[in-house]
């Protein structure tokens, strides 16, 4: 049993002090963290102390000071948020300008700029953006980054108590006059105590103010300029989805296209949308970005060409318009036919605005729906195995044809090997002695001769290890020759070879005898066979010479397949 801690009873006098020797953490406890940039208070309990220290501290929560006469009352504890946390995302404010003086101009003296002064509560900095202005020229944006203004020399900075209404806010030596604020502007300072002064009105910029008048000298109705019309309709475009359709009978149904008018300047272009496997080559532009003519001028030069690069007004008598591409009509372009179906909303927004079109119609074009294409396969050409050339029609890039990795793991080393004679018409060939052997992994067969004495054959291997086709079977279905067709006395062909089974492995035996459910006759025909071996050692056992006796088999093989027989 553990005895008290000397370190917890002695007084803390010189020499009275024990060191832990045990202890192996050092680490000091730390009570403020950071999130995001921003300081919180750890809670106690993420605290990383000791083990003395956590001890102590622990010991000190359950004691209760007492008092002489009553026991002392605990002190509230209130949460104090930081200032960063209560004003997180709170901004202020206010509308401004400042006049920037112009030299060496005779139409204007200064131009009058207007600014938003941004005041952020959380940390007392401010910033000062001036807004775009489309097509002014100009380079607007920050003018002053966000940070705290120096307001004097002594080393002060502006706080949001010094700023109000219609007031001149200096910074840097440029001076801005303080006009309007946004309305939780308006509410925070009032709820802070601070009255807000009339708000003033933007001044009159001196150029503008003269540019109108000169616009509005201009009586009578005029067509709009280039340049306006540029500035009104600048990046505006109607989209009209159209079929193409060309003459020539070898172009192919209409392709379905898009057609871009842009308003700036009335020009066209005709885009074609891409399709899957549509056979064609990946041009999509069908008439670049240009004017169109819609009626060409009578010339009575007969020597003036009908075709010229760039057509002028001078040619032309009426230019393609917005009003000429309304859904469902049909326009011959370049010799093509047009066929408008429909737009998107932006268009049918500005037909309705500026044309007064609201019935727009809408033309769904739907193509009749191709017959599925059919995968021909070429026939079988008799090079390779069936299943690798069958990669080639499949793939553009051949892969390997794919194996039953479960099958070859639970078939591994298992050979059934048979014993056989040769079926020829010549008579120096028949009955020639094989050994016919079928790999179960990947449903194979190889031949192998044995070399006998005084024949004049040096034998070793007949045939590779390769599948056999059935004969009779189709090249492109073909059947493969199975354990099932390997009999006693059945007649295999292989590659116009006849071989006769005469004997058989006592592997063999064991393994159609746990697969006899599916082979039953191959069975019974082992079966049979081994039964009149067996008769036959019985009644001469010294001379017998059964040919499967004089296999050249490996005894391991032969051993490891019985094992894994009798294991399944």
């Amino acid at each position: 049993m553990e005895g008290p801690r000397l370190d917890l009873i002695l007084p803390f006098l010189p020499g009275h002090s024990f060191r832990n020797r045990c202890k192996s953490n050092f680490h000091r406890p730390q009570t403020l963290t950071y999130r995001n940039g921003f300081r919180f208070p750890q809670e106690s309990s993420k605290i990383i102390f000791g083990p003395r220290q956590a001890e102590e501290t622990e010991q000190l929560t359950k004691m209760v000071a007492e008092l002489t006469y009553k026991q002392r009352v605990p002190a509230e504890t209130t949460c104090i948020l930081p200032k960063y946390v209560i004003f997180d995302k709170k901004v202020l404010k206010f509308n401004a300008y400042f006049k920037q003086s112009v030299l060496e101009s005779p139409y204007e003296r200064y131009r009058v700029r207007p600014v938003h002064i941004l005041y952020y509560l959380e940390d007392d900095t401010m910033a000062v953006n001036e807004p775009s202005v489309k097509n002014s020229g100009m380079v607007h944006g920050t003018l002053i980054k966000r940070h705290k203004l120096p307001k004097n020399d002594q080393g002060s900075t502006w706080h949001w108590k010094d700023l109000n209404i219609a007031i001149n806010f200096n910074c840097y030596g440029k001076v801005f006059r303080i006009i309007n604020c946004d309305r939780f502007t308006a509410d925070f300072l009032q709820s802070e105590g601070v009255l807000l002064n009339t708000p003033e009105e933007m001044p009159e910029d001196p150029f503008m103010a003269s540019h109108g008048k000169y616009l509005q000298r201009e009586t009578g109705p005029s067509p709009p300029k280039k340049f306006q019309q540029f500035l009104a309709f600048d990046r505006k475009v109607l989209r009209f989805y159209c079929l193409w359709e060309e003459p020539h009978k070898k172009a192919g149904p209409p392709r379905p296209c898009v057609v871009h008018y842009f308003l700036a300047d009335n020009t066209l272009e005709v885009r074609a949308e891409p399709q899957v496997n549509e056979g064609r080559d990946p041009f999509y532009v069908l008439i670049r970005r240009q004017r169109l003519p819609k009626i060409l001028k009578e010339t009575g030069d007969a020597l003036f060409p009908s075709c010229v690069l760039e057509l002028t007004d001078q040619e032309v008598a009426e230019w393609l318009s917005p009003s000429d591409l309304l859904p469902g009509r049909k326009l011959l372009i370049l010799g093509c036919t047009l066929h408008v179906c429909d737009c998107d909303e932006f268009t049918k927004k500005f037909y309705r605005i500026h044309l007064g079109i609201t019935d727009l119609a809408t033309i769904h074009h739907s193509e009749p729906p191709s017959a599925p294409m059919t995968k021909v396969l070429p026939p079988y050409n008799g090079f390779g195995s069936l299943e690798d050339s069958l990669q080639n029609c499949l793939f553009i890039v051949p892969q390997q044809p794919k194996k039953d990795y479960m099958k070859m793991l639970d078939n591994h080393n298992k050979v059934l090997r048979y014993s056989a004679v040769l079926d020829s018409a010549i008579a120096e060939d028949k009955g020639r002695a094989f050994i016919i052997s079928y790999h179960l992994s990947n449903d194979t067969i190889s031949v192998f001769e044995p070399m006998q004495p005084n024949t004049g054959r040096n034998g070793g291997r007949f045939l590779e290890c390769t599948r056999v086709i059935k004969p009779g079977s189709s090249p492109d279905a073909p059947v493969y020759y199975n354990p099932g067709d390997l009999a006693i006395g059945a007649t295999i062909e292989v590659f116009k070879h006849h071989f006769i089974i005469t004997d058989a492995d006592a592997f063999v035996l064991r393994y159609m005898e746990s697969q006899k459910s599916l082979f039953p006759e191959t069975f019974l025909s082992l079966q049979q066979k081994f039964n009149d071996d067996k008769a036959s050692d019985e009644e001469a056992p010294s001379d017998d010479k059964r040919l499967v006796c004089s296999m050249p088999m490996d005894h391991q093989t032969s051993e490891a397949n019985t094992a894994l027989v009798e294991k399944n």
